[in-house]
């Protein structure tokens, strides 16, 4: 059986400056696109026989420049939709909702473009995806291209956790993970893993 490979899409203006990029299409910045171009060696090694992206451009650039052509966009990889917090910083939140915490508090409904999304309903989307991608297992590795808390939440859920366990692990742009099965349980095989520890 083959695992999932779990790539962050590269930096972008605003996740470095740690805003919330839900839907807003950032592009990758310089340096994002070098990390992205530094992913490939790895990638090439791992016998991917299906990619599938957020159809954000940062995720499709990423997969692009990583050398994982072919890729299908998939919507239910978008990143979580933070309604009114979308492009602001924990920080600017706090300022305003002393303690938040989104894996415990969520978010606040934006306008038409950033309704919000729960946890429950980013849950419900990566256990779509799931669904879809674990038949293709039984060929060999699949790659998903994406964001942060989509994926933090679809490795929760691939370890059968309520989708706030997703809050456990931390994922930073341009990094490789990989989810598995050991003894018929799912497992992390490595995590968070930057394209100079490959």
């Amino acid at each position: 059986m083959g695992n999932l490979i779990l790539a962050r899409h590269g930096e972008t203006v605003w996740s470095r400056e740690g805003r919330h990029t839900g839907r807003t299409d950032v592009p990758l910045t310089p340096e994002g696109e070098a990390s992205a171009v530094a992913l490939a060696p790895a990638l090439a090694k791992l016998n991917i026989i299906a990619t599938f992206t957020s159809p954000a451009q940062r995720a499709i650039r990423t997969a692009e420049l990583a050398g994982l052509s072919g890729a299908t966009p998939d919507p239910d990889l978008w990143e979580w939709d933070y309604g009114g917090y979308e492009g602001r910083t924990t920080k600017e939140i706090r300022a305003g909702r002393p303690g938040w915490y989104l894996w415990r508090d969520g978010v606040i409904p934006g306008d038409a473009d950033h309704p919000g999304e729960t946890i429950g309903q980013v849950g419900e989307r990566a256990d779509r995806v799931l669904a879809r991608v674990r038949p293709l297992l039984s060929e060999g590795n699949v790659a998903l291209v994406a964001h942060a808390h989509i994926l933090r939440v679809l490795s929760a859920r691939w370890l059968e956790l309520d989708p706030s366990g997703g809050r456990l692990f931390r994922l930073d742009t341009g990094t490789i993970s990989t989810l598995g099965i050991e003894h018929d349980m799912p497992v992390i095989l490595t995590w968070n893993v930057p394209p100079h520890a490959i």
